[in-house]
């Protein structure tokens, strides 16, 4: 059987799923530049809660997106990086922010305009 996300059984879907996610890109694009510590990553993604912080990080890390690395330190430490799979995603996720950003303001425009006509 061919993989395809249009079949409801297809493992493809839950790939897409997992990168499609709003929380997982932007793990991804923190990672890009290297590895970080749970705390880097809470802060730099604003308003993603501790939870679904932890779970994205679970479900990118059983994906093969990236590792952690845990420090016998006190306080404990624990870091997060890209692994070789997870680069490979850079050019898309990089594409998607690059698009989101150049069209905010005509998304934002048609946002009002259906705003206001509804």
């Amino acid at each position: 059987m061919e993989a395809t996300p249009f079949a409801r059984d297809c493992g493809s879907r839950q790939v897409l799923d997992r990168i499609g996610d709003r929380w997982s890109v932007l793990v991804v694009l923190t990672l890009a530049d290297g590895g970080r510590r749970f705390s880097e990553l809470a802060r730099r993604i604003e308003g993603v809660s501790q939870k679904m912080l932890t779970q994205t990080l679970r479900g990118l890390e059983r994906d093969g997106l990236i590792t952690r690395t845990a420090y016998a330190t006190v306080p404990p430490r624990v870091d997060y990086a890209l692994t070789g799979l997870g680069r490979s995603l850079l050019d898309l996720v990089g594409g998607l922010e690059a698009w989101a950003t150049t069209h905010l303001g005509e998304v934002e425009a048609a946002r009002a305009r259906y705003d206001a006509a509804g």
